[in-house]
């Protein structure tokens, strides 16, 4: 449904995490995926992160979801956004499709856009890849060049900055594509009622690393391993040059063993910022039911934003799903990777799983879970 009019791999040779990018009309006939109304509908529910930005001359106030009404914003300087649209809405799940040449780990959300003329956040940067759909209406973007850009107020945490020297200025128009890497300041300014939708990749900062692994370590009660040395310095109150660097070597060999960092990193990588929609069902299903099911036609599909990751050279058949470990017993490879690469499993590509019976085991009790749910093959 959605088809990126672009060559992927000249585009993550040339532009991925370099520099930014406009394509127009990198979606021919675009549709977009949602409606304003059902934007503003998902935007009502508790559940889902959402917020209002105020455009107030130079400056931005920024109100949290859930929303009851929008009256009270007026008819124009202002942008609702709402993240994770693709774990709400299924419908907007073949946009973040046509992004699947970049990998699953990578990827952060789908979050929509209902901007009002005039309507923005500000000049800021973020420390992710964005690629920014223009559907509905238009809008024009500046980008400005990497360097040291000031921070709005002084406050070194803020994404927001004071303006900057574009080096893109482009009016967004419905298909077109603005791609962003990490560091570039932008600012987004809506010319008519519009619609619009950001895919963020994201990677993990050494803080996250260091806090899971510490996390894993405690769990699995490794990293027991102490500093010892054969000399020692003249004066008893320097930690000299050689103990500084053999204590932080300690790290350096759990980053260097796979068994240390490679539990740690499937599980943080296939978990999902935001809250999914897991689809549990009233009964749960045995593998009988399930084998039945997939005799009758059904297809297997995972729920919006889940993440289905396998490590290559992993010491054992295993998949990481949403933060945790899921061991497949004597599945082959081939299961594994046919459950991490596709979104959605057919019935002749569910019958390799059905007839192993430790696989059948853990599809049933993912199905059970509400990561995974069983629908009708449209294709037919």
């Amino acid at each position: 449904m959605y088809t990126l009019n672009i060559d992927t791999q000249a585009f993550i040779k040339q532009h991925w995490q370099q520099k930014p990018l406009v394509i127009k009309q990198a979606f021919i006939n675009f549709e977009d995926p949602i409606a304003a109304d059902e934007l503003a509908g998902l935007a009502c529910e508790e559940e889902i992160s959402s917020r209002v930005v105020i455009t107030k001359g130079n400056d931005w106030d920024v109100v949290q979801g859930p929303f009851e009404d929008y009256d009270q914003f007026g008819e124009d300087n202002w942008q609702l956004l709402v993240q994770a649209v693709n774990h709400w809405y299924p419908d907007s799940q073949p946009l973040v499709e046509a992004f699947r040449f970049l990998p699953d780990w990578r990827f952060d959300d789908l979050m929509a856009s209902f901007a009002t003329p005039g309507g923005g956040v500000g000049p800021h940067i973020d420390n992710y890849d964005v690629f920014i759909i223009q559907g509905d209406g238009e809008r024009r973007w500046k980008v400005g060049d990497k360097g040291q850009h000031k921070r709005r107020g002084d406050n070194p945490n803020s994404p927001l900055v004071d303006d900057f020297e574009p080096i893109i200025d482009v009016i967004l128009q419905k298909g077109d594509v603005l791609y962003i890497p990490p560091g570039y300041p932008h600012c987004g300014e809506t010319l008519s009622l519009a619609l619009s939708y950001s895919i963020g990749f994201r990677a993990p900062s050494q803080q996250e690393l260091l806090t899971e692994l510490a996390d894993t370590l405690i769990d699995s009660n490794q990293g027991q391993k102490r500093f010892t040395s054969s000399d020692e310095p003249a004066q008893p109150g320097l930690i000299s040059q050689t103990h500084q660097k053999g204590i932080m070597d300690l790290l350096a060999q759990l980053a260097q063993d796979p068994a240390s960092y490679q539990t740690m990193l499937g599980k943080l990588l296939s978990q999902s910022r935001f809250e999914l929609d897991v689809c549990e069902g009233e009964e749960p299903l045995t593998a009988a039911d399930l084998l039945e099911a997939v005799e009758q036609g059904a297809i297997i599909q995972r729920i919006g934003g889940l993440k289905v990751l396998q490590l290559e050279q992993d010491s054992e058949p295993r998949l990481f799903i949403n933060g945790d470990v899921y061991v497949f017993g004597d599945a082959s490879n081939e299961m594994l990777q046919l459950l991490a690469n596709k979104v959605r499993l057919t019935p002749q590509e569910a019958n390799l799983f059905t007839a192993n019976a430790a696989a059948l085991d853990v599809l049933t009790g993912l199905l059970n879970q509400g990561l995974f749910y069983l629908a009708e093959d449209e294709s037919e």
